[in-house]
């Protein structure tokens, strides 16, 4: 495909998005219906729909209109390319600019795509970092690997995967951490991945992982396990991890993951959650907003409402107080989102701590995307 024909297939793309359709989904029926495209063409065309999404309020301001066409004539101004160069008509190219699809300027939260409702409270939750956390998101993510040390260590994953181009370097935020400099897309068909070597997980996901209190043999609930990323850092690091979701498909590849990696995760349904308590680490990655994670999931951050946001900080507490009677006596209660808003985070914190007499904060830690990975946040709660 041309590039002129890959901006025309973006905007049917875009345009399905933007009438309700999930982005995977949209991209999965037009890779089907385009059986000509190869793996480059559908690697180009995920990430200029993804780049739009990211940008979508800026893009749409600079193109004219908030539809497909007009994300990517302005994807092209805001590269500093010539849409006319590429909007021709000709052949598969989208058809030539219109004197009505003029540039506009954004300003303010625009200018950062940020929602208008999302300003205040981000902003009181960012402080100085506000802006520059913005102009982030609006930006690719970098692909990070966790290294599987009960199979190798750092050094010999780094070079297992140089072996196959992928050029890897290692991460502070954690002693299992590579970053992902050229090669990402060759990952998940390399031997070191097939071999267990090394699984994707971000950095900052990593660091939450290390700064979890675990001994080898610990008893550990993983309650909102999701794919089971964390679950499996855990065991590797010996744990005997109890694995829950309250949507049990969203674990449905954990156990293929985990016979990768070597280790040994159980799946378990409420009632066996309660059978097996108490625990000596129960970890609550909580659903949230994702906010810290925008940069992978954009279309959650034009998808988020008030009252949405409300739902997810009741269902936080409410989580919040049905687990803690499961943390045997000097066990721990982790309480981790990928957010950046204080409701979810610190306000959540004091809230329960002041519900729950006998509670006390341990370690508390925020991550910020300024930090190289998504945004996090993590408690650790202990009775007193």
């Amino acid at each position: 495909m041309t590039p002129a024909a890959r901006v025309a297939a973006a905007i049917a793309v875009l345009d399905q998005i933007l009438q309700g359709r999930a982005a995977e989904q949209a991209l999965t029926n037009w890779g089907r219906a385009s059986r000509y495209a190869g793996s480059g063409d559908r690697a180009a065309l995920r990430d200029l729909v993804f780049g739009a999404l990211r940008c979508k309020r800026s893009f749409a301001v600079l193109g004219g209109a908030l539809t497909g066409r007009g994300l990517m004539i302005g994807a092209l101004r805001a590269a500093g390319a010539d849409p006319g160069a590429v909007f021709t008509g000709a052949g598969h190219a989208p058809a030539p600019l219109l004197e009505t699809e003029g540039a506009g300027v954004p300003e303010g939260l625009a200018a950062l795509d940020c929602p208008d409702w999302l300003g205040p409270p981000l902003k009181a939750s960012l402080g100085a970092d506000f802006a520059p956390v913005m102009r982030l998101l609006q930006q690719r993510a970098p692909v990070f690997v966790r290294v599987n040390l009960a199979h190798c260590s750092r050094e010999a994953a780094q070079t297992a995967l140089a072996d196959e181009g992928i050029v890897a370097v290692p991460h502070p935020f954690a002693a299992t951490a590579l970053d992902l400099r050229d090669g990402a897309r060759k990952l998940q068909a390399s031997r070191a991945y097939a071999d267990g070597l090394v699984d994707l997980q971000d950095a900052a996901s990593q660091a939450v992982v290390a700064d979890l209190p675990v001994v080898a043999g610990a008893r550990v609930l993983d309650f909102c396990a999701g794919g089971g990323g964390k679950a499996l850092a855990l065991a590797d690091r010996g744990a005997r991890v109890l694995a829950h979701d309250h949507d049990p498909r969203r674990m449905r590849d954990l156990p293929v993951r985990a016979e990768r990696a070597g280790v040994r995760i159980a799946l378990a349904d409420g009632a066996a959650v309660v059978r097996a308590a108490p625990y000596d680490l129960v970890l609550l990655d909580v659903p949230c907003s994702g906010s810290g994670s925008w940069r992978r999931s954009p279309e959650a951050k034009w998808a988020l409402t008030p009252d949405r946001l409300a739902e997810l900080v009741a269902l936080q507490a409410g989580i919040l107080d049905q687990t803690c009677g499961w943390v045997a006596p000097g066990g721990v209660l982790a309480y981790v989102t990928c957010s950046l808003l204080d409701a979810e985070n610190a306000a959540q914190i004091n809230g329960f701590l002041a519900r729950k007499p006998g509670w006390m904060l341990r370690k508390q830690r925020r991550l910020s995307p300024l930090d190289g990975g998504d945004g996090f946040f993590i408690s650790l709660l202990a009775r007193e």
